[in-house]
This record gives C-alpha cells, structure tokens and sequence, in this order.
C-alpha cells in the first residue's frame, strides 16, 4: 500500500514545461525604440541661452546674417528682395537699357568733383584764375547736358517699354531710367547686369575666372 502511494504521487507531481525562450538567452535588454525617437536622439541638442543678454546677442547676430543675405540678394537683383520700386520685367529693361550705354549723367559727379580739386590746388594766380574760369563755365554746361541726356532717356525707355511691354503698367518707368542714368555706375542699385554693349556681367566674370 504504500509503495502504491508513493507511486501514485511521484506520477501525478506535475513535469516542468520547458520554455520555448529560455531566460539563459542574451537580449537587448531594452525594448526597441522607436523612428522617432531614434531621430530625435539624433539630432543635435539645442543650447537655451544661459541669460537675457546672451539671448539678446544670438537675436543680433541672427538679424545681422538676415540682413546681409538680404542686402547680397538686393545687389544681385534678385526679385524677391527687391523693393517694389525695382521689381518687375518693365523696371528690369530700364535698368539694363541704362547700364547697356555710356550716358553724360553717370560722368557727372566725377568731372565736378576733379574741377573742384582743380581749385583749391595752390597753383600760380594766372593758372588758378584759369581753373577758376573753367569751372565757372563748365558747370552749367555739364548740367544741361546731363538735363539734356535724362529727358532724352527718360522718353526713349517709356517709348521702347511700351513697344516691348503691351498693356504693363509703365507710370514713372521714364523718371526712373533717368535718375539711374544720372547715377554713377558703381553706386547704381541694384548694381549693373549688363556691361556697355549689352554684354551680361556673368559671362564676363565667367570669362575671367576661367583666364
């Protein structure tokens, strides 16, 4: 009898089942992230101002790169930065009908501002009252030429616009081109896309760079 029980007992002592992963088994430890947060473990982490007056210089220091991008964008010629004074295909044609031609106007300031220095140089009285006599008379003489050479722009560009341009709007296109042909060429803005001739500046400093 108790052989029987003792038999009995150690066949229904239930058997240990064993498991398909077993706990010997290396893992990652971890569970697997997710995309987004393995990106943003990625990227670089983002430094907060330490105070009020770091912030302060980060801010002009991001203003001041905005506004050179945008000053760099306006002397290119660029369309999106430009003021609206300048923009458009008809204030486009006027600048480059300007820049293509040497007019009187852009030599302007440069003759009165050597006559000037002319006169104040110490020269000998019969010299000096020579200068002083050229300067007098020159002065209006370049004046009316350079009056003379705006009207003349001023009327060819609306002229030609019109011709290239049907039904755009055309108002102050003629003042415009005059006062840029009164301008020196180097102080023009936004700055010359062509040379005298009509050549684009690209190619010419695409020819240089190869040279």
């Amino acid at each position: 009898m108790f052989r029987r029980r003792s038999q009995t007992s150690a066949e229904d002592s239930p058997v240990p089942v064993e498991d398909p992963k077993p706990h010997g088994t290396p893992g990652k430890g971890r569970p697997t992230p997710k995309r987004s947060e393995a990106q943003g473990r990625r990227r670089s982490p983002v430094t907060a101002p330490a105070n009020r007056k770091e912030a302060y210089r980060l801010s002009r220091e991001r203003d001041k790169t905005l506004r050179s991008k945008q000053r760099e964008a306006m002397l290119r010629g660029d369309e999106r930065a430009l003021p609206a004074r300048d923009r458009g295909p008809v204030r486009k044609f006027a600048r480059e009908w300007v820049d293509s031609r040497r007019l009187p106007g852009q030599y302007f300031l440069p003759v009165v501002f050597v006559i000037m220095l002319l006169s104040m140089v110490p020269f000998p009285i019969p010299v000096r009252s020579a200068v002083l006599l050229v300067y007098t008379m020159s002065l209006p003489v370049v004046m009316v030429l350079v009056l003379a050479s705006s009207f003349y722009v001023a009327g060819k560009v609306k002229k030609e616009a019109a011709e290239k341009f049907p039904g755009e709007d055309l108002k102050g296109v003629g003042f415009y081109a005059a006062m840029r042909s009164s301008q020196m060429r180097r102080l023009r803005f936004p700055k010359p896309a062509v040379l005298p001739g009509g050549l684009p500046v690209a190619l010419k400093n695409t020819a240089g760079a190869k040279k």
